[in-house]
């Protein structure tokens, strides 16, 4: 799988990676977060940028990678990252994202690209630049496209091909009134066209399945950009980019791209050596290096690393022990501090040196999420899936990464799009937000209650209760016991509730409890236990459903209005505080809290409100969840999300099973194969929503063997609503409808409690002062041709000229 810090390819989303560190409108009505921000990104893309005049012509760029590429085809299953940078820089992108995350035309390639039909069919005009040639002095052309759509279509098993999404639309391709026009008709409309041949192999390479399948795997035959592969040094972990001479457009400012696959835990020492210009680091590099900036001109020691790590009274203790009588102590004693001294030295010696870089700084165009496996267990109840999410707050969960790190801590409202991006708007109030006293009101209508038998015949959570204590006897920790109970599976009784005669008895029995879904006209809460009404989870799901049909267009709320004479009270009761019924069904207590308001986020009133929310069991079983996690270097800030992750729930009474495995395993092992309830893992943005995203979230069907087929959706919950929304979106010509179509998904995919987005993953680059055009790229296609350094003489801040665009 990938790991943290690499973004997938843009050909192909086919797994996800690890938030670890080395391991990619109208508002809602009555229910929305107010957060619009499809304008602009929450953070700016910081490159140094500079005009081509202030660059100088040459030099070589050391630019960090995590591995030599299996492949040079970016479309087969084992491509990678450094795949897609080689491809960038050495083959046509027809298309290419901006700093917000739209495609824009590549100028160097196409000179038009168009919808110059839409009935009967859609057909696309691409007016190809006429200079634009193959490395082997061919002009790009018709011929091109088609062999890469055919190898792409799936008609042929024999191309061995990751997907083919796009391509098996396309009904045929033919040349236009000259070589330098190409039709593409479509069987079937295609919102995302601009999303295909980019990028764009020659016929040499996709003409035959053999070719296809294996003459692009090391080499390449012929290339058209900026640059031209000219070797692959396995032995050095080195790809050579050099400057193209046939490249027509602008000329490439560096004479030399030099990749270099350095992992994520040594490039800090690489950086130090002088090996790199150019590299992703990780937090804890990312500290050294503002360290650095820091103490540029201090003399001795620094103030920190090794030997600040070691206190006084330490030191004190280690001197004595190293003098001491006890000559066999007082040896190993010398010998750590030896081995103490050397650290601090070596530390201090790359200190020095990476005072020579600056840290360039954005977040990456991908979101961290909290993925809820639905396929079996607890969470396969939505009730359930709901509270935990109800449960979580992501400011807090923001704030925890980003801040520390100077970036802005907003939490990501939408699962499909990013803010920047025009499909962009925070849907998060399809689900609501933090709320403690409504998760508890889920679990108990979902049968899960404080006080419940376990198997043993005892009360759940007893002795947390009498002792202040958790069920292991720690304070707020997690739970000891085995995996994950199971639960009910079932989303609505099979039994009958008579909502309104349930509804007669708790006001004949009212002891000033707080209702979920009524008007809170009480001062008080003095209740002692949990109402549990029975299962009414159709009306939660209505209530959801109807809030997530209220995005994006008014006027079908409008409609719905007429349709519905219930809507305008709805609507009213919204305003007051919430759709009756949209978080619990109507009817259901919240539990009695300790006292701590619901949203206070420090780790003792988490401990004990989780105290006092006590073990929750059901049908003799206790709700425990197991959490996976990662367990290499460079995940900590993974784990200590899960960690705070733990403390929320703790508040709720819902127990997490910690298992941190390793991270070869992770995502093979246990996400791809649904081995976990809880798992961090993160998704790319793309600027094709509809194409990109559908796999991610589509409704697992069953195969023909009998077996499950989830795509790319690992947790393994759908429904066919967001399916057809999906598939209506992407044959969709009218931008904005496509838009809003996207949104309207997104807002069912809140409503489902499958995946909660948390925070867009930070992106931190170490660079050459001096190097321009380069750096966290935030959502932008780097333009190779334009990175380089400064002249002499040009200090960053400069006044800035026009980078090729």
């Amino acid at each position: 799988m990938s790991l943290d810090g690499v973004r997938l390819r843009p050909v192909m989303r086919c797994v996800a990676f690890l938030a670890a560190g080395v391991l990619t409108v109208p508002a809602l009505v009555g229910c929305s977060s107010g957060s619009e921000k499809a304008g602009r990104p929450v953070a700016g893309q910081d490159i140094a940028s500079a005009g081509r005049e202030l660059i100088s012509d040459g030099g070589t760029l050391n630019w960090a990678v995590d591995a030599l590429p299996e492949t040079l085809n970016a479309f087969q299953a084992d491509a990678d990252a450094t795949t897609s940078r080689i491809a960038g820089a050495v083959l046509p992108s027809l298309f290419r994202l901006d700093e917000l995350g739209r495609p824009q035309r590549n100028p160097a390639f196409l000179e038009s690209a168009e919808i110059v039909e839409r009935e009967p069919k859609q057909v696309v005009l691409y007016k190809i630049n006429q200079q634009a040639v193959w490395s082997d002095g061919r002009e790009i052309g018709a011929a091109d496209f088609t062999a890469q759509w055919r190898a792409l279509s799936g008609k042929d098993t024999a191309y061995w091909t990751a997907r083919n999404a796009g391509y098996d639309r396309i009904e045929r391709i033919e040349r236009g009134a000259s070589d330098l026009e190409v039709r593409v008709t479509f069987a079937k409309p295609y919102a995302d066209w601009r999303s295909l041949f980019s990028p764009l192999y020659p016929k040499d390479v996709m003409g035959t399945p053999d070719t296809f399948n294996d003459g692009a795997r090391s080499r390449l035959k012929a290339t058209a950009g900026p640059f031209t592969l000219t070797k692959i040094d396995r032995a050095a972990g080195d790809v050579t980019l050099e400057r193209n001479p046939r490249w027509w457009g602008n000329p490439a400012k560096l004479s030399t791209i030099v990749l270099r696959a350095v992992p994520r835990d040594e490039r800090a020492a690489a950086l130090a050596e002088g090996r790199l210009d150019l590299a992703d680091v990780e937090p804890a590099d990312a500290q050294r290096i503002a360290l650095a900036t820091r103490d540029k001109g201090a003399d001795g020691a620094p103030a920190h690393g090794p030997v600040a790590e070691t206190s006084p009274a330490q030191a004190l203790r280690s001197w004595a022990v190293a003098n001491g009588s006890d000559a066999q102590a007082a040896q190993a004693e010398k010998l750590a501090r030896e081995k103490r001294s050397e650290a601090a030295e070596q530390y201090t010696k790359e200190q020095a040196s990476l005072r020579d870089y600056v840290l360039r700084k954005s977040l990456e165009p991908s979101y961290t999420q909290l993925a809820l496996n639905g396929s079996q267990g607890p969470l396969a109840d939505e009730r359930v899936r709901r509270a935990v999410a109800r449960a979580l707050d992501r400011e807090e969960l923001a704030r925890l990464v980003l801040t520390p790190l100077g970036l802005p801590a907003e939490p990501v409202g939408n699962h499909l799009a990013l803010a920047g991006q025009a499909a962009y708007a925070d849907n998060s109030g399809a689900l609501g937000g933090q709320d403690t006293e409504a998760a508890q009101a889920l679990l108990a209508d979902a049968g899960w209650v404080p006080g419940g038998t376990t198997k043993d015949g005892n009360a759940a959570g007893s002795e947390a209760r009498d002792s202040g204590k958790s069920a292991d006897g720690a304070p707020g920790g997690s739970s000891g016991g085995s995996g994950s109970s199971s639960g009910s599976g079932d989303s609505v009784d099979s039994g009958t509730y008579d909502e309104a005669g349930a509804a007669e008895e708790a006001a004949e029995d009212d002891d000033g409890t707080y209702i979920v879904g009524q008007e809170d006209d009480k001062p008080g809460n003095s209740g002692s236990s949990v109402l549990a009404p029975a299962p009414a989870v159709a009306l939660q799901r209505a209530a959801l459903v109807r809030q997530a049909d209220a995005l994006v267009m008014p006027g079908e709320a409008d409609r719905e209005k007429l349709q519905d004479p219930r809507g305008q009270d709805g609507r009213q009761q919204a305003r007051r505080g919430g759709v009756p019924g949209a978080y619990a069904p109507k009817g259901t207590a919240a539990p009695k809290t300790s006292g701590t308001p619901q949203n206070t986020a420090s780790p003792a009133g988490a401990a004990a409100d989780g105290a006092a929310a006590g073990q929750l069991a059901k049908d003799g079983k206790p709700l425990t969840l197991r959490f996976v996690l990662p367990s290499g270097p460079g995940s900590e800030q993974l784990r200590a999300v899960g960690d705070r992750i733990t403390r929320m729930l703790e508040r709720i009474g819902i127990r997490t099973e910690t298992s941190k495995v390793s991270d070869d395993s992770y995502f093979k092992d246990h996400i791809a194969s649904g081995q976990y309830d809880l798992a961090l893992y993160s998704w790319p943005a793309t600027a094709f929503p509809a194409t990109d995203n559908r796999p991610i979230f589509a409704k697992p069907v069953a195969a023909a063997d009998g077996s499950l087929s989830i795509e790319q959706n690992y947790t393994r919950v759908g429904t066919d609503h967001i399916d057809q929304l999906f598939d209506q979106a992407i044959a969709e010509l009218d931008e904005q409808e496509a838009a809003a179509l996207v949104k309207q998904a997104d807002a069912r995919i809140w409503a489902v409690a499958s995946s909660i987005p948390l925070y867009q993953r930070p992106q931190l680059v170490a660079a050459r002062p001096n190097l321009a055009n380069a750096g966290a790229f935030g959502f932008e296609t780097p333009v190779y041709e334009d990175m380089g350094y400064l002249k002499s003489g040009v200090h960053q801040g400069a006044p800035k000229g026009s980078p090729s665009r």
